[in-house]
């Protein structure tokens, strides 16, 4: 069985995380599947929006510490493992497509750093979710100690970084982790609901702001430059035309990606 689950659903596609018998946890396959099923995606023009999400009871439970108790790996395949986990969070914060984390059940360590990859959320109120790194002697990964921070302000990053406690998916939306917190099994059709909205908008005005949006170090200047030379480029598109054209006609646009 593939470790990642591919399911079109319109123009959103769902990649399910596929290892329920150990809560999803990750490894090389699964890294290596979801940045195949990435590129699969969007090398597709019908796609508009990603949906990641995990099966059964789990969304993501991080490194299979078991794995990594029976495994006295080399320091080329810790390194490779550890660059594979950076890779995942940097292709979805940098894709093209916009991401939707639909976090139905436990979200901890490296799955938790790959939900905060994504750009929306929506995560069940009960889910468990948690830091652990630091109380295990490891580290945390996929660019939270930039994120995080980002999002919930440096007291609290610290806090949740430092003490490594349990937080639930509730708890979450108050800190400004996550914005949306629903029943669990509410959890994917509201995330199906949000891509389609965001997958309606016009995929190259997406594709920029998304670019714009990764965390980078980067002068006021040279983001009032990206920014404008984004904008000239989305003039130059047929969906501007169709956006400024139904706006006009008070009606939806119907956007191409052309």
């Amino acid at each position: 069985m593939p470790t990642v689950l591919e399911e079109r659903r319109g123009s959103t596609l769902v990649l399910t995380l596929n290892r329920p018998e150990r809560l999803n946890a990750v490894s090389e396959e699964v890294y290596g599947e979801l940045l195949a099923a990435v590129a699969r995606a969007e090398a597709e023009p019908e796609v508009r929006a990603l949906v990641l999400t995990g099966a059964g009871r789990a969304f993501c439970v991080g490194a299979d510490l078991k794995a990594h108790g029976e495994d006295a790996r080399a320091e080329a395949a810790r390194r490779h493992y550890v660059e594979l986990g950076q890779d995942a969070a940097k292709t979805l914060l940098g894709s093209r497509l916009p991401v939707i984390a639909a976090i139905n059940g436990h979200a901890i360590g490296a799955g938790l750093e790959l939900a905060l990859a994504c750009d929306l959320a929506v995560v069940a109120g009960d889910a468990k979710l948690r830091f652990p790194e630091i109380g295990l002697g490891t580290f945390v990964g996929g660019g939270v100690t930039h994120t995080l921070p980002a999002r919930v302000g440096l007291a609290a990053a610290r806090e949740l970084l430092l003490l490594c406690e349990f937080f639930s998916g509730e708890r979450a939306v108050e800190l400004g982790v996550f914005r949306e917190a629903r029943a669990a099994d509410e959890v994917l059709p509201r995330a199906l609901e949000l891509a389609a909205e965001v997958g309606a908008k016009a995929p190259q005005s997406v594709a920029h702001l998304k670019r714009l949006l990764v965390p980078t170090v980067r002068s006021f200047d040279e983001t009032l430059a990206a920014e404008a030379e984004a904008l000239l480029h989305c003039m130059t598109t047929a969906d501007w035309r169709e956006g400024v054209a139904a706006f006009a006609e008070r009606r939806p646009p119907r956007f191409t990606g052309d």
